[in-house]
């Protein structure tokens, strides 16, 4: 059997589509805690919304439970509310809702640039590290046992 590399710069969503359709698969055959996690509910989402006095949106948090793990992906407060405690006030918020659904650790990662020193702050601690990601920056994996 022959086979024909193919390369391209361009978007292509139906291969991007079979690639994470097979490697789905491979880890569904291979790890019962990621095919658990697919089934129906199995994923909690999770979130805080700050709004001001006119119910717009000012920033907050999402996660998600799964695997007895809280995963934070964003956490965003606009300029004029940071540096108040608001920030460590959601954080608190959202570590609650996931001791009460059984997460025994926190999962996220954050850019230098971000808030690194935040998180280390609120006994998160960094796991992993790739430097110079972006150039002159590093990212961080961080961890904390609740």
């Amino acid at each position: 059997m022959s086979y024909q590399i193919k390369a391209a710069l361009e978007p292509h969503p139906e291969f991007e589509k079979y690639l994470h359709e097979r490697i789905r698969e491979f880890n569904n055959q291979h790890s019962p805690s990621h095919k658990q996690a697919r089934t129906e509910g199995a994923i909690k989402k999770a979130h805080i919304i700050v709004v001001d006095k006119d119910n717009q949106w000012q920033g907050g948090i999402t996660a998600e439970l799964y695997w007895n793990w809280l995963e934070l992906n964003d956490f965003w407060l606009s300029e004029t509310l940071r540096g108040q405690g608001l920030g460590s006030t959601i954080l608190t918020q959202i570590e609650q809702i996931g001791r009460k659904n059984g997460a025994h650790k926190v999962l996220l990662t954050t850019y230098e640039f971000q808030a690194r020193t935040f998180y280390e702050r609120h006994g998160y601690k960094v796991v992993g590290v790739i430097e110079d990601y972006p150039p002159g920056s590093s990212y961080y994996t961080m961890v904390k046992v609740l």
